[in-house]
């Protein structure tokens, strides 16, 4: 990214295109439940896993050197990549940040986070019970550079973090873009009207901010104008934050594309998201598949750089149709038409029973099957920042 006396130069301009339907159905969305855009069960068999009864399953130990197995370093945001470059930072679990190739005479380039959760406790409606992180995010919050965009795939506390979005707010001025459902929520919380965005599958949006000059021959401040796009586009999941507001708020996954600099660099992020519903004693290759991700592949592909989950998946007769085992993950990234992507959604909370460090050994091996390489589809340390 910049140089570090930039990492915080705050936007000077921020503007959001209404959204825009890349298609206008006539009729109501087969994932909306009624035509007040309040529920939103599919009609799908995949939303309906809950019909089972959940049964207690075996919590795996965590490694009692888990620090070697899932390697972390301070983020230096890739201050040494290039400014052409569209450069991503894991910085835990589901969270990226995604910084957009620099125009020669801005000082950054657009920032986006995605899925921030930067609390050390429990990702759970309460603090007494519930998943509890095992690796610390890389960095402290107050060290996250200036971000313009806080994008959230869905609201479970793993993926939406109310203390660490009001810190983004507040200091940063952020905007938050989020699925249907959501503005109540992000309104509950002190983030103002002017700075939520709700939008419907399918649905974008374009936003223009301006950045501080990287020219210092005057005194006088510039600015530089940039731009990006944000698509809201279909996953297999669910979402709530309580017992009793299920299928009240949308869940999705997100395309970014570069409005701004030659080659419009792209990336794909695909929240949390299952891809087929495999039963007990299923075949999973016999079983009907997500059309989704080949239709964002088809309709917005192919991506420079998709972010795909690969763990929290066991056991699979409860967890296929809303998180994807490896196997499901390289099928996703052949879907959507991804040039390469890093793998998220592991080795931060104990979500479900697989080994903690099963999901990448599963996932070597899947890609090997598939003839994917390790520098199409990896993984990265913790803090590390990878360029594409």
């Amino acid at each position: 990214m910049s140089s570090s006396t930039d990492r915080f130069a705050p936007t000077q301009k921020f503007v959001v295109s209404p959204p825009e339907s890349n298609e206008k159905p006539s009729t109501r969305p087969a994932h909306h439940a009624n035509s007040t855009q309040t529920r939103y069960p599919s009609v799908s068999d995949w939303t309906k896993y809950f019909a089972g009864i959940f049964v207690g399953y075996s919590i795996p130990p965590v490694p009692m050197n888990i620090a070697s197995l899932i390697p972390t370093q301070q983020p230096d945001w890739g201050v040494d990549l290039s400014r052409e470059e569209m450069k991503a930072t894991w910085l835990g679990h589901a969270c990226f940040l995604v910084e957009l190739p620099a125009p020669r005479d801005a000082v950054r380039g657009a920032r986006i986070i995605f899925d921030p959760v930067f609390q050390d406790s429990r990702c759970s409606p309460v603090q007494f019970k519930g998943p509890q992180r095992f690796t610390p995010a890389p960095c402290d919050l107050h060290e996250i550079p200036a971000v313009d965009a806080i994008v959230l795939s869905h609201n479970h506390y793993d993926h939406t973090d109310t203390p660490t979005i009001q810190y983004l707010v507040q200091q940063h001025n952020a905007h938050v873009f989020a699925p249907l459902g959501n503005k109540p929520y992000l309104s509950s919380i002190g983030v103002p009207t002017s700075n939520i965005h709700t939008l419907d599958w399918w649905e974008d949006c374009t936003v223009t901010i301006s950045v501080s000059s990287s020219s210092t021959s005057s005194s006088t401040l510039t600015v530089t104008d940039v731009q990006f796009k944000l698509t809201c586009t279909p996953a297999q999941h669910t979402a709530n934050r309580t017992l009793l507001d299920r299928w009240t708020t949308l869940w999705a996954s997100w395309t970014l594309e570069d409005l701004t600099c030659p080659g419009g660099k792209n990336a794909y992020f695909a929240g949390d998201t299952g891809y087929r519903t495999v039963r007990k004693g299923e075949d999973p290759e016999s079983v009907p598949t997500c059309p989704a991700f080949k239709e964002i592949g088809e309709k917005l592909g192919p991506f420079d750089l998709a972010m795909i989950p690969i763990g929290a998946y066991d056991p699979r007769a409860l967890f296929s149709g809303v998180h994807a085992h490896p196997a499901d993950s390289v099928r996703i990234f052949k879907d959507v038409r991804a040039k390469k992507a890093l793998a998220m959604h592991w080795g931060t909370w104990i979500l479900t029973s697989e080994p903690i460090m099963e999901p990448p050994t599963e996932l070597r091996r899947e890609c090997d099957k598939a003839h994917i390489t390790q520098e199409e589809f990896d993984i990265c340390a913790l803090g590390e920042t990878r360029a594409f």
